[in-house]
């Protein structure tokens, strides 16, 4: 295998075990100061940037989990007083999740531990450059992936 070939599986790994380590730490900062999973924050923030609602299959992708464990996970959330399940708007055969007034409020108040644990246990540890670059290089993944995705359609 080429240098190059072995540089970008090293940062392939690195990136996973990055990832696993903040989503724990950040999962374990909004359960311990707020008792909300870090899925849960997820779809509240999810919903507040469609302006409190959004189809079902859409929260879906946007979350990164199935369909199955998004109607799992909002039922939990539901039960909780987060989120409302309502009929779609513009197609009634489809439903919607739509933030409450105690999710737009839990969000609110967990927001600020969010924020400060991605500055502290990532955004920190960076440069503006190297912020950039990882932005840039994480872009062009993103893209191919995409389109990936929309041709096996």
């Amino acid at each position: 295998m080429a240098k190059r070939e072995d540089a970008r599986i090293e940062v392939w790994r690195r990136f996973l075990v990055a990832h696993a380590a903040l989503v724990d730490v950040l999962e374990r900062e909004l359960q311990e100061e707020h008792g909300l999973p870090l899925a849960w924050y997820d779809v509240l923030v999810q919903l507040n940037t469609t302006r409190g609602r959004r189809r079902m299959s859409e929260l879906a992708e946007s979350v990164l989990i199935s369909r199955s464990g998004l109607t799992r996970l909002i039922d939990r959330m539901e039960a909780a007083g987060l989120v409302a399940r309502e009929q779609s708007r513009n197609d009634r055969r489809g439903s919607e999740a739509v933030l409450t007034a105690d999710g737009l409020a839990a969000l609110r108040e967990a927001a600020p531990t969010h924020l400060r644990g991605v500055e502290e246990h990532f955004s920190r540890h960076l440069t503006v450059a190297e912020a950039k670059a990882i932005g840039a290089g994480l872009g062009k993944v993103i893209d191919a992936s995409s389109r990936a995705g929309q041709a096996n359609c």
